[in-house]
């Protein structure tokens, strides 16, 4: 199993939209995506709850079956149009992949 994480921190306002409201849209744009990619095997966003210079805003939690699970679920077009929408809301990004 390949487990994806990747973190956010989001512009203040972005879209026309708060950094919470931006953070909301974001859960829900990408949760929706388990039903639509069937590459996914599990999918979590969350919210930082603890404020610190450090801390990001937004975390995704995926697992996959392999890379190539992975590699499908960014090519597909739904998850494009969702990191067009990410990309333009948030501020920096990290990302880890690792296998199980």
């Amino acid at each position: 199993m390949l487990k994806h994480i990747v973190m956010w921190k989001l512009k203040d306002s972005a879209e026309g939209n708060s950094k919470e409201e931006n953070a909301k849209l974001m859960k829900e744009k990408l949760e929706a995506l388990k039903g639509v990619v069937p590459e996914i095997d599990f999918i979590e966003v969350g919210f930082n709850v603890v404020p610190s210079p450090a801390a990001y805003d937004v975390t995704l939690y995926c697992e996959f079956k392999d890379e190539t699970a992975l590699k499908t679920y960014q090519a597909h077009p739904e998850h494009v149009k969702v990191a067009e929408f990410v990309g333009k809301i948030n501020d920096n990004r990290v990302v880890v992949d690792y296998l199980v």
